[in-house]
């Protein structure tokens, strides 16, 4: 007995020492890089841009580095700035957007030190491949959500979730001294059930009227939550160790993917099992009907999870702040929606009735304009390249086009371009669906490249 005891003393005190050692090594690692990178970029570059950077005094007038990158691009000539003490190029410049997504889309990977942070999560799916992979991939992508069918089920999917759930939720609160709600988690728990129907065909019933806690979403919100904080680390090399000896956030992070991996891996073998029918619309059975290894559709559904989760829950809660704010936009959007509908009909609107209620599109793409699902994006230059406004990229530079400021450019939108006004994307008389002078054939799919030939055109 007295034998155990001391091997399990002397077990916990080796624990104890090897985690202050690999402490220790931590901080002192970090703070000797932390020192070196400062001391040898202050000697290359002593421009406002990167003094401010490193003295952080650009906080003092902005809460965000985005904001402060929109000022700065908004000043640039050319709407594209250095910064050269991180190697990275930013830009709002649409030539330059249009350059890096569509005419040398091959030479803007995202290439090793992105797929990495997200590697473990999102494995070999869209997000997180270049090149042949990621060509098949938007290929098969493409024709699987460019059928009728297809966006038949994602409507319908929408619609159930919203009759059966949204609806009954926000009527139950009605008329209620404490009827206070927070929409950014109903909203998230919306988007959570419906992409998940949509893509595994499974449905978490996280906007049922308890609100419940759902072990997967939780699971999925630690993975995703987890993969982005290894950016954050002063150097790779500091997740890369905490992951190798199964320690720190490496841990939970682990265990929040064997999770996800856990119920993905199940639903497949489920569908597996079950064979194809016509019945199953979700995306994971049409994929199945085309792809056999099972990690490779894991990787890809749990993508377009991740992508389809905060991107909607986003976009619906600022949207309908923004409409609070400007409560003549929910006016018109109404009016529209009894041009349409008829002022006395109830239930939801069809697919076909939402197409034409163009004042409602109008709002949503002037929501997506001052606040894109992606605020910034960043590439790295396979190659030497000049950008259309002059600009030399040298080979391995970091270039981040910048939608959040794009949306912000005086010079692109007119003197407005801060307040919320959905006409700008309607004809004159009003009557026409809202369309742009656009270049859509991107290569990459995302708002900020549907904008990199972009002038509204009515202001």
């Amino acid at each position: 007995m007295e034998s155990g005891s001391s091997s399990s003393c002397l077990f916990q005190s080796i624990q104890i020492a090897f985690f202050l050692l690999f402490l220790s090594f931590t901080l002192l690692f970090s703070a000797f890089s932390f020192l070196i990178y400062i001391f040898r970029l202050k000697s290359l570059c002593d421009c406002d841009v990167c003094t401010a950077y490193l003295s952080s005094s650009w906080t003092k007038e902005f809460d965000k580095l985005c904001d402060w990158y929109t000022h700065l691009l908004r000043k640039s000539p050319t709407g594209t700035i250095h910064v050269h003490v991180l190697g990275n190029i930013v830009t709002a410049n649409p030539d330059n957007v249009h350059h890096m997504l569509r005419t040398r889309f091959d030479n803007y990977p995202k290439r090793k030190p992105f797929s990495a942070i997200l590697g473990d999560l999102l494995g070999r799916g869209i997000f997180n491949v270049d090149g042949d992979s990621w060509k098949f991939q938007r290929k098969m992508t493409s024709l699987k959500l460019g059928s009728v069918s297809i966006r038949a089920y994602a409507f319908e999917v929408v619609a159930s979730e919203i009759k059966n759930r949204l609806v009954p939720l926000l009527s139950s609160l009605c008329g209620k001294d404490d009827g206070g709600l927070d929409l950014q988690d109903v909203f998230r728990r919306f988007s959570f059930d419906t992409i998940c129907k949509f893509s595994f065909g499974l449905d978490p019933g996280c906007l049922k009227l308890s609100l419940p806690v759902s072990e997967f979403a939780e699971a999925f919100d630690a993975a995703s939550r987890l993969s982005a904080e290894r950016a954050m680390s002063p150097s790779p090399l500091v997740w890369k160790i905490k992951r190798l000896l199964n320690v720190g956030s490496e841990r939970r992070l682990r265990e929040a993917i064997r999770m996800v991996n856990a119920l993905a891996d199940e639903v497949i073998k489920q569908k597996r099992e079950m064979g194809h029918s016509k019945d199953h619309n979700d995306l994971l059975s049409r994929f199945m009907t085309t792809i056999d290894d099972d990690g490779y559709l894991r990787d890809i559904v749990v993508s377009f999870l991740l992508a389809g989760r905060d991107t909607v829950a986003s976009a619906l809660t600022s949207f309908f702040r923004l409409v609070s704010q400007n409560p003549e936009v929910g006016d018109a959007i109404r009016e529209d929606s009894d041009r349409v509908m008829g002022p006395t009909s109830g239930g939801l609107a069809s697919f076909d009735k939402m197409h034409k209620m163009h004042y409602l599109q109008a709002a949503l793409y002037e929501r997506m304009r001052l606040y894109p699902p992606v605020q910034l994006d960043s590439k790295f230059a396979q190659d030497d390249d000049v950008l259309p406004d002059g600009k030399w990229v040298k080979k391995g530079t970091r270039v981040t086009y910048h939608p959040y400021a794009m949306g912000r450019m005086e010079r692109l939108w007119g003197s407005d371009c801060l307040e919320f006004r959905p006409r700008r994307w309607l004809t004159r008389d009003g009557s026409s669906r809202p369309r742009a002078r656009t270049s859509t054939r991107c290569s990459r799919p995302g708002f900020g490249c549907a904008w990199a030939r972009t002038w509204p055109w009515w202001r």
